[in-house]
């Protein structure tokens, strides 16, 4: 059996749990049920029934599910909080021995190629402020949505320690030669001057980027998408060094006017924001090298050294 096939019996499988899943929600069938995508973790299925348009999304990985929950939380306080997400309806595994979630369908198109970039973009700033100012406890990927407290990160030095690793990172940045070592006591310095703080944490969204934003045909944002890396975290050094980074340097400007961050805290900031986006690159650099792929590994090098 070819990795092709075994793909397709696991997607026929997924679709039939999502079958059940929208009869046990709704107390009858669907009408018409289609295989959309799946990920690395997830099968996902288009569904309309009488009560509407769904989205279905299936796990085989029991883990999944705390991924399923930390979503529904955030997008429940987002929708509180005046950003306009998905609706998530039902999240659990009991039904079918697996992680679901259902959630209704959003009408519109990915914002990526609208003729109205700019103005979602500054749209897109706007919302991005309102998430970060929803307040959580503790740093990382473990927080309210949670009761595990063994996971958690209490302060912005145990998540740089023990979930974002940046030492090892900058290790890694160090041996492949990305940063000389004069760069990594910089990048070191500028962490070490942000504990000195004692930051509070906020929700982070984590990839506010256009593919993640669907728009309608005016350029309305209808739903930010995609909270599967929402994070609590320093706002808005995280969110921002993860949202600004592929844009040019106009459509910077517009989202952080939507945002509305002054000029002069954008300086303040900037070091740890760029701090935060070269130690993300350091797990791609790992697999780069180890792949023994040298002219990759040298364009990052000319990326991240500057």
């Amino acid at each position: 059996m070819t990795n092709e096939d075994l793909m397709t019996d696991e997607a026929n499988e997924a679709k039939e749990m999502a079958r059940i899943v929208i009869a046990h929600h709704f107390g009858s069938r669907p009408s018409r049920i289609k295989y959309k995508t799946s990920g690395l973790s997830n099968f996902v299925y288009s569904v309309k029934h009488s009560e509407g348009n769904f989205i279905v999304r299936i796990s085989f990985e029991p883990a999944r599910i705390n991924n399923f929950i930390k979503e529904q939380w955030a997008q429940t306080k987002a929708r509180q909080a005046g950003v306009p997400t998905s609706e998530i309806l039902e999240v659990g595994n009991e039904v079918i021995g697996h992680p679901f979630m259902i959630s209704r369908t959003v009408v519109g198109k990915e914002a990526t190629y609208n003729p109205a970039r700019l103005n979602i973009l500054r749209e897109m700033g706007r919302l991005a402020a309102l998430i970060n100012s929803i307040p959580t406890n503790d740093f990382g990927s473990t927080f309210d949505w949670s009761s595990n407290q063994l996971s958690r990160n209490e302060t912005f030095a145990d998540y740089l320690q023990k979930e974002l690793q940046v030492e090892s990172k900058l290790q890694i940045l160090e041996k492949r030669r990305v940063l000389s070592a004069k760069q990594i006591k910089r990048l070191q310095a500028i962490f070490a001057d942000a504990i000195k703080l004692n930051p509070k944490s906020s929700l982070n969204h984590g990839d506010i980027r256009l593919k993640n934003v669907i728009v309608d045909e005016q350029g309305e944002i209808k739903a930010i998408l995609d909270w599967e890396h929402c994070t609590s975290n320093l706002a808005p050094q995280w969110e921002l060094s993860l949202a600004l980074h592929d844009l040019w340097i106009d459509e910077k400007q517009d989202f952080l006017e939507g945002y509305g961050i002054s000029e002069k805290k954008v300086m303040e900031i900037a070091p740890l924001m760029k701090a935060f986006n070269i130690v993300n690159y350091a797990p791609k650099i790992e697999r780069i090298a180890e792949a023994k792929d040298v002219a990759r590994l040298e364009k990052y090098r000319t990326r991240l050294s500057g």
